[in-house]
């Protein structure tokens, strides 16, 4: 009676214990993109460092629509990290756009990579350059994604309406290439990394001829309006199956951002995981290769750096003003 009276207080212990353990776990929500793109592979990578290197976190990736979703979940506290590209950014800072009378307080953690607008068609459709597009089917991104924030400036610096000049779908990569496929749109609206599976599957279609529409001449319109978010860009030849040529094109930088509420500790250990094992991330997707410490500027990002992030670049002697 004794042993079994020993016993159950141990294991009464070893449960309280356990109860402990588990509400102590801090639980990360990374919110990312469609699955045919590069945020979602990138964030489920990142969501397996941050559980694997910081004790007593569990993280987990999120698919979302993309850009404007992703803030819009960090400004009502659904999510604590968001993929996003900076003119998004930039719009749910300042209340416009789709931010209107809706403002989110957000930090900046790290400058990631460039973001490659496509114009993608194949042979066969005619379209050749952007003011082919006129009359055509052609899908601008989901809804909620920076794909479609960008591609309709983009569309209207081209000197397009892209209401009265296109029939419009609103298609995420993996559905608009299907739809290319099965002819149902005559191109898509892509902003991704390099290569973006959903392109790659395109291009790799028996039969089929992938056609990327040069758009780099509209990039100073677009800076014009919008502030100097955007940089002409170069998806260079070989990067998708079949593809002969450079395709000139628009570029805009990626970020990770949070609540401006994340703490100080929550950040530092964030930025320290990402760069301390992005080798490891790299092998999820190789646009992680091109998140630099030289990349980490303000001039690359319109959103002020988080302190605990700013912590981290000061150790390595990073000047990030």
């Amino acid at each position: 009676m004794k042993r079994w009276i020993v016993g159950a207080a141990l294991l009464a212990g070893m449960s309280i214990a356990g109860s402990a353990v588990a509400q102590n776990k801090v639980t990360m929500s990374i919110v990312t993109g469609g699955t045919g793109g590069v945020y979602y592979p990138l964030g489920g990578g990142l969501a397996n460092l941050l559980t694997k290197y910081v004790p007593g976190w569990q993280a987990t990736a999120e698919v979302t629509g993309g850009s404007v979703a992703n803030l819009q979940l960090i400004g009502s506290k659904k999510a604590e990290i968001a993929f996003t590209m900076a003119d998004a950014a930039l719009d749910a800072q300042q209340g416009q756009d789709k931010f209107k009378d809706n403002k989110v307080p957000q930090r900046l953690l790290a400058v990631l990579y460039p973001n490659i607008m496509h114009v993608v068609s194949v042979e066969g459709t005619g379209i050749t350059k952007m003011s082919d597009l006129k009359g055509k089917r052609v899908s601008t991104g989901s809804p909620g994604s920076a794909t479609e924030v960008m591609g309709f400036r983009v569309i209207e610096a081209a000197g397009l309406d892209k209401d009265k000049d296109m029939r419009r779908e609103r298609l995420g990569v993996a559905e608009s290439t299907n739809a290319l496929k099965d002819k149902k749109i005559d191109a898509y609206f892509w902003v991704g990394g390099l290569p973006t599976a959903g392109v790659t599957d395109l291009a790799a279609t028996p039969g089929t001829k992938i056609a990327l529409i040069d758009h780099e001449a509209t990039v100073a319109g677009m800076n014009q309006k919008y502030g100097p978010l955007y940089a002409a860009s170069v998806i260079p030849a070989g990067t998708y199956p079949g593809q002969a040529k450079d395709n000139k094109v628009a570029s805009v930088w990626n970020l990770l951002v949070v609540h401006e509420s994340m703490t100080d500790d929550f950040a530092y250990n964030i930025v320290k995981t990402i760069f301390e094992h992005r080798d490891e991330w790299a092998q999820v997707h190789g646009e992680a290769k091109n998140v630099k410490l030289d990349n980490q500027k303000q001039a690359n990002s319109p959103i002020n750096w988080h302190p605990g992030a700013a912590r981290y670049f000061k150790e390595k002697n990073v000047n990030i003003m």
